[in-house]
Protein backbone atom coordinates (compact mmCIF):
# COMPACT_ATOMS: atom_id res chain seq x y z
CA UNK A 1 0.00 0.00 0.00
CA UNK A 2 0.84 3.58 -0.10
CA UNK A 3 2.59 5.31 2.79
CA UNK A 4 -0.56 7.83 3.77
CA UNK A 5 -1.89 4.04 3.98
CA UNK A 6 -0.19 2.31 5.81
CA UNK A 7 0.48 5.26 8.41
CA UNK A 8 -3.27 5.75 8.72
CA UNK A 9 -3.88 1.50 9.15
CA UNK A 10 -0.88 2.18 12.43
CA UNK A 11 -2.65 5.20 14.11
CA UNK A 12 -5.81 2.51 13.76
CA UNK A 13 -3.79 -0.01 15.16
CA UNK A 14 -2.93 2.42 17.86
CA UNK A 15 -6.61 3.36 18.55
CA UNK A 16 -7.42 -0.46 18.90
CA UNK A 17 -4.86 -0.67 21.43
CA UNK A 18 -6.34 0.84 24.15
CA UNK A 19 -9.02 -1.91 24.36
CA UNK A 20 -5.92 -3.84 25.62
CA UNK A 21 -6.19 -2.95 29.84
CA UNK A 22 -2.99 -2.59 30.33
CA UNK A 23 -2.16 0.18 27.45
CA UNK A 24 -5.18 1.50 28.49
CA UNK A 25 -4.35 1.98 32.22
CA UNK A 26 -1.22 3.80 31.38
CA UNK A 27 -1.54 6.53 29.24
CA UNK A 28 3.09 6.63 28.68
CA UNK A 29 2.54 2.85 27.71
CA UNK A 30 -0.60 4.17 25.09
CA UNK A 31 1.54 6.82 23.64
CA UNK A 32 4.31 4.78 23.14
CA UNK A 33 1.86 2.19 21.44
CA UNK A 34 0.54 5.07 19.22
CA UNK A 35 4.25 5.47 18.25
CA UNK A 36 5.39 2.20 17.72
CA UNK A 37 2.27 1.26 15.94
CA UNK A 38 3.09 4.14 13.39
CA UNK A 39 6.48 3.57 12.83
CA UNK A 40 6.12 -0.15 12.70
CA UNK A 41 3.54 0.17 9.90
CA UNK A 42 5.76 1.60 7.98
CA UNK A 43 9.54 0.33 8.62
CA UNK A 44 9.23 -2.35 5.65
CA UNK A 45 9.56 0.18 3.84
CA UNK A 46 12.39 2.42 4.95
CA UNK A 47 13.67 -0.01 2.16
CA UNK A 48 13.28 3.45 0.16
CA UNK A 49 16.44 4.21 0.87
CA UNK A 50 17.61 2.46 -1.90
CA UNK A 51 16.40 4.48 -4.41
CA UNK A 52 19.25 7.07 -3.13
CA UNK A 53 21.66 4.46 -4.72
CA UNK A 54 20.16 4.04 -8.02
CA UNK A 55 16.95 2.50 -9.32
CA UNK A 56 18.23 -0.98 -10.35
CA UNK A 57 19.12 -1.45 -6.44
CA UNK A 58 15.77 -0.05 -5.46
CA UNK A 59 13.85 -2.25 -7.80
CA UNK A 60 16.04 -5.30 -6.87
CA UNK A 61 15.52 -4.99 -3.44
CA UNK A 62 11.92 -2.40 -2.74
CA UNK A 63 9.52 -5.00 -0.57
CA UNK A 64 12.29 -8.35 -0.57
CA UNK A 65 14.20 -8.86 1.83
CA UNK A 66 12.63 -6.28 4.31
CA UNK A 67 9.27 -7.67 3.74
CA UNK A 68 10.45 -11.26 4.73
CA UNK A 69 9.98 -13.58 7.82
CA UNK A 70 12.98 -12.76 9.27
CA UNK A 71 12.74 -8.86 8.68
CA UNK A 72 9.00 -8.77 10.11
CA UNK A 73 10.52 -10.02 13.27
CA UNK A 74 13.50 -7.35 13.48
CA UNK A 75 11.58 -4.79 12.63
CA UNK A 76 9.39 -5.18 15.56
CA UNK A 77 11.91 -5.89 17.93
CA UNK A 78 13.80 -2.53 16.47
CA UNK A 79 11.62 0.05 16.39
CA UNK A 80 9.86 -1.20 20.25
CA UNK A 81 13.25 -1.44 21.47
CA UNK A 82 14.28 2.43 19.82
CA UNK A 83 10.88 3.58 21.76
CA UNK A 84 11.03 1.77 24.75
CA UNK A 85 14.58 3.57 25.29
CA UNK A 86 13.03 6.90 25.90
CA UNK A 87 10.09 5.07 28.07
CA UNK A 88 11.92 2.35 30.23
CA UNK A 89 8.89 2.08 32.73
CA UNK A 90 6.13 1.13 30.40
CA UNK A 91 5.29 -2.75 29.78
CA UNK A 92 8.25 -4.02 27.06
CA UNK A 93 5.82 -7.09 26.19
CA UNK A 94 2.83 -5.04 25.10
CA UNK A 95 4.80 -2.53 23.42
CA UNK A 96 6.29 -4.89 21.62
CA UNK A 97 3.06 -6.49 20.42
CA UNK A 98 1.40 -4.14 19.03
CA UNK A 99 4.62 -2.84 17.18
CA UNK A 100 4.99 -6.11 15.84
CA UNK A 101 1.51 -6.54 14.92
CA UNK A 102 1.88 -2.93 13.35
CA UNK A 103 4.63 -4.32 10.67
CA UNK A 104 3.06 -7.93 10.00
CA UNK A 105 -0.30 -5.67 8.57
CA UNK A 106 2.01 -4.08 6.67
CA UNK A 107 3.40 -7.04 5.00
CA UNK A 108 0.22 -8.65 5.07
CA UNK A 109 -2.01 -6.30 2.68
CA UNK A 110 1.31 -4.74 1.00
CA UNK A 111 0.47 -8.98 -0.64
CA UNK A 112 -2.94 -7.75 -2.24
CA UNK A 113 -1.44 -5.74 -4.86
CA UNK A 114 -0.06 -5.85 -8.25
CA UNK A 115 3.21 -4.85 -6.97
CA UNK A 116 3.86 -7.96 -4.51
CA UNK A 117 6.31 -8.82 -1.88
CA UNK A 118 9.01 -11.32 -1.70
CA UNK A 119 6.93 -11.89 1.97
CA UNK A 120 7.60 -16.06 1.92
CA UNK A 121 11.51 -15.52 2.02
CA UNK A 122 13.93 -17.25 3.03
CA UNK A 123 11.72 -20.05 2.32
CA UNK A 124 10.76 -18.55 -0.67
CA UNK A 125 11.82 -15.99 -3.54
CA UNK A 126 8.44 -15.71 -5.56
CA UNK A 127 7.37 -12.72 -5.39
CA UNK A 128 3.60 -12.43 -3.81
CA UNK A 129 1.13 -10.55 -5.52
CA UNK A 130 -2.67 -11.24 -5.59
CA UNK A 131 -3.79 -8.31 -7.55
CA UNK A 132 -6.91 -7.26 -5.99
CA UNK A 133 -6.13 -4.55 -4.24
CA UNK A 134 -4.91 -1.03 -5.66
CA UNK A 135 -1.56 0.54 -3.96
CA UNK A 136 -3.71 3.54 -2.93
CA UNK A 137 -7.44 2.08 -2.35
CA UNK A 138 -9.72 5.38 -1.66
CA UNK A 139 -12.40 3.06 0.18
CA UNK A 140 -9.65 1.57 2.45
CA UNK A 141 -8.11 5.01 2.85
CA UNK A 142 -11.85 6.90 3.20
CA UNK A 143 -12.47 3.88 5.92
CA UNK A 144 -9.63 4.42 7.91
CA UNK A 145 -10.25 8.24 8.68
CA UNK A 146 -13.04 7.75 9.27
CA UNK A 147 -12.99 5.36 12.18
CA UNK A 148 -10.22 7.48 13.70
CA UNK A 149 -12.43 10.95 13.42
CA UNK A 150 -15.15 8.60 15.13
CA UNK A 151 -12.77 8.04 17.91
CA UNK A 152 -10.73 11.52 17.72
CA UNK A 153 -14.48 12.64 18.87
CA UNK A 154 -14.90 10.13 21.40
CA UNK A 155 -16.89 7.29 19.88
CA UNK A 156 -16.51 3.76 21.81
CA UNK A 157 -13.32 2.49 20.90
CA UNK A 158 -14.67 -1.26 20.98
CA UNK A 159 -17.39 -0.82 18.45
CA UNK A 160 -15.63 1.76 16.11
CA UNK A 161 -12.52 -0.56 15.36
CA UNK A 162 -14.80 -3.82 15.27
CA UNK A 163 -16.91 -2.41 12.79
CA UNK A 164 -14.14 -0.81 10.45
CA UNK A 165 -12.23 -4.17 10.27
CA UNK A 166 -15.43 -5.74 9.69
CA UNK A 167 -16.22 -3.71 7.19
CA UNK A 168 -12.70 -3.85 5.54
CA UNK A 169 -12.75 -7.61 5.50
CA UNK A 170 -15.71 -8.07 3.73
CA UNK A 171 -14.45 -5.20 1.17
CA UNK A 172 -11.50 -7.14 0.79
CA UNK A 173 -13.94 -10.53 0.02
CA UNK A 174 -15.71 -8.83 -2.35
CA UNK A 175 -12.64 -7.52 -4.43
CA UNK A 176 -11.15 -11.49 -4.25
CA UNK A 177 -14.53 -12.34 -5.51
CA UNK A 178 -14.25 -9.83 -8.12
CA UNK A 179 -10.67 -10.73 -9.17
CA UNK A 180 -11.75 -14.26 -9.39
CA UNK A 181 -14.80 -13.38 -11.46
CA UNK A 182 -12.58 -11.37 -13.80
CA UNK A 183 -10.12 -14.83 -14.64
CA UNK A 184 -13.17 -17.14 -14.73
CA UNK A 185 -14.33 -15.15 -17.76
CA UNK A 186 -11.03 -14.66 -19.44
CA UNK A 187 -10.22 -18.57 -19.11
CA UNK A 188 -13.36 -19.47 -20.71
CA UNK A 189 -12.28 -16.91 -23.56
CA UNK A 190 -8.83 -18.24 -23.69
CA UNK A 191 -8.82 -21.82 -22.77
CA UNK A 192 -5.40 -21.86 -23.11
CA UNK A 193 -4.51 -19.55 -20.31
CA UNK A 194 -1.60 -19.99 -17.74
CA UNK A 195 -1.76 -16.94 -15.84
CA UNK A 196 -3.47 -13.92 -15.46
CA UNK A 197 -1.76 -10.61 -13.78
CA UNK A 198 -4.46 -8.37 -12.82
CA UNK A 199 -3.84 -5.01 -11.50
CA UNK A 200 -6.70 -2.76 -9.95
CA UNK A 201 -6.86 0.59 -10.44
CA UNK A 202 -8.49 3.93 -8.66
CA UNK A 203 -11.62 3.13 -10.35
CA UNK A 204 -13.35 0.57 -8.42
CA UNK A 205 -14.51 -1.37 -11.41
CA UNK A 206 -11.78 -0.72 -13.52
CA UNK A 207 -9.22 -3.24 -13.90
CA UNK A 208 -5.42 -3.90 -15.60
CA UNK A 209 -4.77 -7.41 -17.00
CA UNK A 210 -1.80 -9.06 -18.34
CA UNK A 211 -2.80 -12.93 -19.74
CA UNK A 212 -0.40 -15.19 -19.99
CA UNK A 213 -0.92 -18.13 -22.67
CA UNK A 214 1.35 -20.99 -23.87
CA UNK A 215 1.88 -18.84 -27.76
CA UNK A 216 1.05 -15.33 -26.54
CA UNK A 217 1.00 -12.52 -24.09
CA UNK A 218 -2.40 -10.56 -24.06
CA UNK A 219 -2.96 -6.98 -22.74
CA UNK A 220 -6.40 -5.28 -21.75
CA UNK A 221 -8.54 -4.03 -19.50
CA UNK A 222 -12.10 -4.86 -17.70
CA UNK A 223 -14.25 -2.17 -16.98
CA UNK A 224 -17.42 -3.50 -15.30
CA UNK A 225 -16.80 -7.24 -16.28
CA UNK A 226 -16.68 -6.05 -19.33
CA UNK A 227 -13.01 -7.56 -21.03
CA UNK A 228 -11.30 -6.16 -23.80
CA UNK A 229 -7.90 -7.36 -25.56
CA UNK A 230 -5.77 -3.94 -26.51
CA UNK A 231 -2.42 -5.54 -27.44
CA UNK A 232 -0.99 -8.82 -27.74
CA UNK A 233 2.56 -10.03 -28.19
CA UNK A 234 4.32 -13.08 -28.99
CA UNK A 235 5.72 -15.25 -26.25
CA UNK A 236 9.28 -15.64 -27.33
CA UNK A 237 12.00 -15.82 -24.95
CA UNK A 238 15.24 -14.12 -25.06
CA UNK A 239 17.33 -14.90 -27.66
CA UNK A 240 20.17 -16.58 -27.14
CA UNK A 241 22.78 -14.45 -28.87
CA UNK A 242 26.11 -11.67 -28.14
CA UNK A 243 23.94 -8.75 -27.66
CA UNK A 244 21.54 -10.68 -25.16
CA UNK A 245 24.37 -11.96 -23.15
CA UNK A 246 26.32 -8.54 -22.97
CA UNK A 247 22.59 -7.19 -21.84
CA UNK A 248 21.72 -9.62 -19.28
CA UNK A 249 25.03 -9.01 -17.42
CA UNK A 250 23.68 -5.14 -17.10
CA UNK A 251 22.46 -4.76 -13.85
CA UNK A 252 19.43 -2.66 -14.30
CA UNK A 253 18.32 -5.63 -16.62
CA UNK A 254 19.05 -8.15 -13.94
CA UNK A 255 16.78 -5.92 -11.47
CA UNK A 256 13.81 -5.79 -14.02
CA UNK A 257 13.90 -9.99 -14.67
CA UNK A 258 14.32 -10.64 -10.89
CA UNK A 259 10.53 -8.33 -10.50
CA UNK A 260 8.76 -8.49 -13.66
CA UNK A 261 6.87 -11.92 -14.51
CA UNK A 262 5.42 -10.85 -17.87
CA UNK A 263 7.30 -8.68 -20.50
CA UNK A 264 7.84 -8.35 -24.03
CA UNK A 265 11.74 -8.01 -25.46
CA UNK A 266 12.99 -5.91 -28.21
CA UNK A 267 16.32 -5.29 -29.92
CA UNK A 268 16.42 -2.32 -32.16
CA UNK A 269 19.79 -1.40 -34.39
CA UNK A 270 20.52 1.94 -34.88
CA UNK A 271 23.48 3.61 -36.47
CA UNK A 272 26.22 3.74 -33.48
CA UNK A 273 24.70 1.65 -30.98
CA UNK A 274 21.88 -1.57 -30.16
CA UNK A 275 19.13 -0.95 -27.79
CA UNK A 276 17.69 -3.74 -25.48
CA UNK A 277 14.46 -3.08 -24.17
CA UNK A 278 12.20 -5.25 -21.95
CA UNK A 279 8.86 -4.00 -21.09
CA UNK A 280 6.64 -5.05 -17.97
CA UNK A 281 3.16 -5.64 -19.56
CA UNK A 282 1.51 -5.45 -16.45
CA UNK A 283 0.98 -1.72 -15.86
CA UNK A 284 -0.19 -0.03 -19.42
CA UNK A 285 -1.79 2.94 -19.07
CA UNK A 286 -2.92 5.60 -21.81
CA UNK A 287 -1.71 3.57 -24.42
CA UNK A 288 2.09 3.26 -22.62
CA UNK A 289 3.64 0.71 -20.93
CA UNK A 290 5.43 2.48 -18.17
CA UNK A 291 7.78 0.04 -16.42
CA UNK A 292 10.91 -0.88 -18.69
CA UNK A 293 14.51 -1.66 -19.03
CA UNK A 294 16.67 -0.55 -21.88
CA UNK A 295 20.45 -0.92 -22.35
CA UNK A 296 22.18 0.43 -25.12
CA UNK A 297 25.57 -0.93 -26.23
CA UNK A 298 27.85 0.15 -28.58
CA UNK A 299 29.61 -1.62 -31.92
CA UNK A 300 32.44 -2.81 -29.69
CA UNK A 301 29.98 -4.64 -27.49
CA UNK A 302 30.50 -2.45 -24.38
CA UNK A 303 27.30 -0.77 -22.81
CA UNK A 304 26.37 2.72 -23.07
CA UNK A 305 24.11 3.51 -21.01
CA UNK A 306 20.98 1.65 -19.24
CA UNK A 307 17.81 2.30 -17.17
CA UNK A 308 14.92 0.87 -15.59
CA UNK A 309 12.24 2.37 -13.76
CA UNK A 310 8.79 4.16 -14.43
CA UNK A 311 8.93 6.59 -17.02
CA UNK A 312 5.83 7.32 -18.30
CA UNK A 313 7.34 8.98 -22.06
CA UNK A 314 10.04 8.18 -24.43
CA UNK A 315 11.29 11.75 -24.54
CA UNK A 316 12.04 11.25 -20.16
CA UNK A 317 13.40 7.57 -20.75
CA UNK A 318 16.05 9.00 -23.29
CA UNK A 319 16.84 11.99 -21.05
CA UNK A 320 17.64 9.23 -18.27
CA UNK A 321 19.88 7.05 -20.50
CA UNK A 322 21.63 10.33 -21.83
CA UNK A 323 22.69 13.57 -19.79
CA UNK A 324 23.35 16.14 -22.55
CA UNK A 325 25.72 14.22 -24.56
CA UNK A 326 27.54 11.80 -21.86
CA UNK A 327 25.97 8.89 -21.32
CA UNK A 328 25.32 7.78 -17.30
Amino acid sequence: MDTGTHIVMGIALGGLATLDPVVQNDPALSSAVLVGTIVGSHAPDFDTVFKLKNNATYIRHHRGASHSVPAVILWGLLVSGAIYLFVPEVSYLHLWIWTALAVVIHVFVDIFNAYGTQAYRPFSRKWVAHGFINTFDPYIFVLHVAGIGAWALGANPGFTWVLMYAVMLLYYIKRYMDKREIVRKIKEYFPETEKVATSPTIKQNYWRVAITTKEKYYVGTVEHRHIEIVDEFDREPLPDSEIMEVALTDKNIQAFLNFSPVYNWEIRDFDDFTEVRLTDLRYRSKGYYPFNAVVQIDDNMRIMSSYTGWIFSEQKLQSKLFVHEDPI
